[in-house]
């Protein structure tokens, strides 16, 4: 482990279209301790991801490429394995930081003396960078009970002190559907509270799908969620289904 050295996660599929603006938006850092480690994930596009990574020669950017698809949980997990960083951050291959992202998020966990922060977001179109939604404002803090009704932690927005927090690694048995928020429940298990800077820090390249798509088609894979994965019961776990249903509708409204 490195100290200060911030490790950046990023899974890329298919990434060719947004990749560059993403890479982009970590080389105008104004915190320049970082590494940011790129898991093309088997991607189906003749190689035109990789080639867009493959044009950006800062040492700090290193490319993998995976043989086998193994969904975003595997392709972080390769990742994970090779980062040398104090701190993690995820970055998703069609999101971008804004520039003092990584300056201010490390601040503000020392300042909390915090194990793990995230920040609210833009919600912006994936073609024109326009805001589809209202900005998603995170809340003052989270724990485990909380993150059980709705996960206000955006991957793209979190940061994580491996010196407070062993280096965790995802579940890739669950695939890619909810596997982020079994992540967070699981270091939840072992943390008191997550802050959330308040701060836009980030822009979130949402697919259309996302905002007019069929929300149900996440319910069961959250209902397996707290039935089956942390095992609530079927009354605890029916509220908390409703709680999360109840948040998710107004989380999508503009």
């Amino acid at each position: 482990m490195e100290k200060g050295l911030v490790s950046i996660i990023t899974p890329m599929y298919k990434g060719a279209d947004f990749v560059g603006d993403t890479i982009e938006s970590v080389l105008r850092q104004t915190y320049t301790n970082w590494e940011m480690i790129i898991v093309d994930d088997c991607s189906p596009d003749d190689g035109a991801g990789i080639d867009v990574v493959k044009r950006y020669t800062d040492p700090r950017i290193k490319l993998i490429e995976s043989k086998v698809n193994k969904g975003s949980s595997g392709a972080r997990n390769i990742a994970l394995r090779e980062a040398k960083g104090q701190y993690i951050a995820f970055l998703d291959s069609d999101d971008m930081w804004h520039s003092h992202f990584l300056e201010k998020q490390l601040l503000f966990i020392k300042e909390r003396d915090a194990s793990l922060v995230f920040s609210s977001y833009r919600r912006i179109d994936e073609d024109t960078k326009e805001e589809l939604l209202s900005p998603f404002l995170v809340p003052e803090k989270v724990n485990y009970k909380s993150l059980l009704k709705t996960c206000p932690i955006f991957p793209s927005t979190a940061v994580y002190d491996t010196k407070k927090i062993r280096k965790s690694y995802f579940n890739e048995e669950l695939g890619s559907m909810r596997d982020d928020y079994v992540y967070w429940l699981s270091m939840f298990k072992t943390i008191d509270y997550g802050y959330g800077n308040p701060e836009i820090l980030v822009d979130y390249r949402m697919r259309k799908s996302s905002v007019t798509g069929n929300k149900t088609k996440v319910i069961k894979p959250q209902w397996n969620v707290l039935y089956k994965v942390e095992k609530l019961g079927f009354v605890r776990s029916l509220y908390y289904l409703f709680c999360w249903a109840w948040i998710s509708y107004f989380k999508y409204r503009k």
